[in-house]
């Protein structure tokens, strides 16, 4: 008779799959980033802050995918001087930035989102964890003032590229990058990027324990 399949512990299954992407992350970040997990699930009971339910399922889809965009941020921000400066334009429920945050504690991040029940549950997450490096703002993008210089601003489900890129084109710093991660890449979403965006690459993501294609897609305005 075969054995029933038993899954390792959360807190295992999290510290395997960090290390299958390589990631070098502070001591106390599993436990932090499970803490985080936790909170999604007992707010999604009244809130329905995401459409997955399953903790097995969230550990994989919401943290390990996020922690997938980790190594490609660590290669982008070794050619800057000091740490990135990165806002995450609908983030709903803190996906990838609050990962983020968490595993690394000297980036400054920002989750915008303009749903105000994501919006708080943001809020509720940086002061439950202490997250000193993280901010929320809650409002559309638009909204945001134009000049802030980020290093960095990165979409997770927030739009089209070409959305992306339009809406966000004011908030990049000069040299800043725009990374937008993407499930299976369409050739007419990319063929409707402005004339204006500088697609770099389209680099393949590799998500522990998840059997579906991700991509992230980097890019920069064309010098004028």
């Amino acid at each position: 008779m075969a054995q029933p399949h038993i899954q390792p512990p959360p807190l295992q299954r999290l510290t395997d799959g960090i290390a299958r992407l390589g990631l070098s992350l502070p001591p106390d970040a599993p436990v932090r980033l499970l803490a985080y997990q936790a909170e999604l699930q007992k707010w999604n009971l009244a809130y329905n802050l995401t459409a997955v339910r399953d903790p097995d399922e969230m550990l994989v889809r919401h943290l390990l995918d996020s922690l997938s965009l980790l190594p490609l941020l660590d290669e982008l921000a070794a050619r800057l001087s000091g740490g990135p400066r990165i806002l995450d334009v609908g983030a709903g429920a803190g996906l990838p930035c609050i990962p983020l945050a968490i595993a690394r504690p000297a980036w400054s991040l920002t989750g915008l989102d303009s749903n105000g029940k994501k919006a708080r549950f943001m809020r509720h997450v940086q002061r439950s964890l202490g997250l000193a490096n993280f901010a929320v703002i809650e409002g559309r993008v638009e909204a945001v003032p134009e000049g802030e210089g980020y290093d960095f601003v990165t979409s997770r489900a927030f739009a089209s590229l070409a959305d992306f890129f339009l809406l966000t084109d004011g908030l990049l710093a000069v040299d800043g990058i725009w990374i937008a991660m993407k499930g299976k890449l369409e050739g007419d979403e990319l063929a409707a990027v402005p004339a204006g965006v500088d697609i770099l690459e389209t680099r393949p993501l590799r998500v522990p324990g998840l059997h579906e294609e991700r991509h992230a897609v980097i890019a920069k305005p064309k010098k004028k």
